[in-house]
Protein backbone atom coordinates (compact mmCIF):
# COMPACT_ATOMS: atom_id res chain seq x y z
CA UNK A 1 0.00 0.00 0.00
CA UNK A 2 1.29 3.23 -1.41
CA UNK A 3 1.81 6.21 1.33
CA UNK A 4 -1.07 8.36 -0.12
CA UNK A 5 -3.57 5.56 0.32
CA UNK A 6 -3.65 5.29 3.83
CA UNK A 7 -6.83 6.60 5.34
CA UNK A 8 -7.23 8.97 8.08
CA UNK A 9 -5.81 8.40 11.43
CA UNK A 10 -8.00 8.32 14.22
CA UNK A 11 -7.25 8.13 17.97
CA UNK A 12 -8.83 8.99 21.26
CA UNK A 13 -8.39 11.22 24.11
CA UNK A 14 -10.19 10.95 27.50
CA UNK A 15 -12.50 13.48 28.63
CA UNK A 16 -10.22 13.75 31.77
CA UNK A 17 -7.51 14.46 29.62
CA UNK A 18 -9.21 16.87 26.96
CA UNK A 19 -10.40 18.84 30.31
CA UNK A 20 -6.61 19.05 31.55
CA UNK A 21 -4.63 20.34 28.14
CA UNK A 22 -7.96 22.95 28.14
CA UNK A 23 -6.88 23.88 31.61
CA UNK A 24 -3.55 24.80 30.86
CA UNK A 25 -3.86 26.39 27.65
CA UNK A 26 -6.24 28.81 29.20
CA UNK A 27 -3.65 29.72 31.83
CA UNK A 28 -0.94 29.48 28.84
CA UNK A 29 -3.08 32.24 27.03
CA UNK A 30 -3.68 34.70 30.61
CA UNK A 31 0.02 34.21 31.13
CA UNK A 32 0.95 35.04 27.26
CA UNK A 33 -1.55 38.15 27.50
CA UNK A 34 -0.62 39.63 30.89
CA UNK A 35 3.02 39.70 29.36
CA UNK A 36 2.38 41.60 26.55
CA UNK A 37 0.25 43.80 28.78
CA UNK A 38 3.11 44.51 31.16
CA UNK A 39 5.69 45.43 28.24
CA UNK A 40 3.44 47.68 26.25
CA UNK A 41 2.66 49.70 29.65
CA UNK A 42 6.09 49.55 30.56
CA UNK A 43 7.54 50.63 27.48
CA UNK A 44 4.48 53.91 27.53
CA UNK A 45 6.15 54.49 30.73
CA UNK A 46 9.11 54.35 29.57
CA UNK A 47 8.76 57.74 27.62
CA UNK A 48 8.56 59.75 30.93
CA UNK A 49 11.57 60.39 33.22
CA UNK A 50 9.00 60.54 35.85
CA UNK A 51 7.75 57.00 35.09
CA UNK A 52 10.56 55.26 34.18
CA UNK A 53 11.06 53.80 37.17
CA UNK A 54 7.15 52.08 37.28
CA UNK A 55 8.24 50.60 33.64
CA UNK A 56 11.40 49.18 34.78
CA UNK A 57 9.12 47.20 37.17
CA UNK A 58 6.98 46.12 34.57
CA UNK A 59 9.88 44.87 32.50
CA UNK A 60 10.83 42.62 35.60
CA UNK A 61 7.52 41.28 36.12
CA UNK A 62 6.76 40.40 32.23
CA UNK A 63 9.95 38.41 31.91
CA UNK A 64 9.17 36.54 35.25
CA UNK A 65 6.05 35.90 33.61
CA UNK A 66 8.29 34.53 30.54
CA UNK A 67 10.08 32.69 32.89
CA UNK A 68 6.63 30.79 34.15
CA UNK A 69 5.62 29.67 30.63
CA UNK A 70 7.90 26.58 30.02
CA UNK A 71 6.43 26.29 33.90
CA UNK A 72 3.00 26.00 33.12
CA UNK A 73 4.07 23.46 29.57
CA UNK A 74 6.10 21.83 32.48
CA UNK A 75 3.09 21.22 35.08
CA UNK A 76 0.90 20.35 31.74
CA UNK A 77 3.12 17.20 31.04
CA UNK A 78 3.32 16.31 34.48
CA UNK A 79 -0.60 16.32 35.07
CA UNK A 80 -0.92 14.27 31.79
CA UNK A 81 1.94 11.82 32.49
CA UNK A 82 0.17 11.00 36.00
CA UNK A 83 -3.28 10.56 34.21
CA UNK A 84 -1.94 8.45 31.19
CA UNK A 85 1.01 5.79 31.26
CA UNK A 86 4.11 6.35 29.13
CA UNK A 87 4.53 9.61 27.29
CA UNK A 88 1.74 11.95 26.48
CA UNK A 89 1.27 13.02 23.23
CA UNK A 90 1.90 16.66 22.15
CA UNK A 91 0.53 18.95 18.87
CA UNK A 92 1.84 22.21 18.26
CA UNK A 93 -1.36 23.64 19.32
CA UNK A 94 -0.33 22.59 22.92
CA UNK A 95 2.27 25.21 22.97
Amino acid sequence: MADDDRGPLHFRIGDEELLIRRRYEVASIVNDLLIALWFVIGSVLFFSPSTEYAGTWLFLIGSIQLMIRPAIRLRRRVHLRRLRSGEPTEASHDF
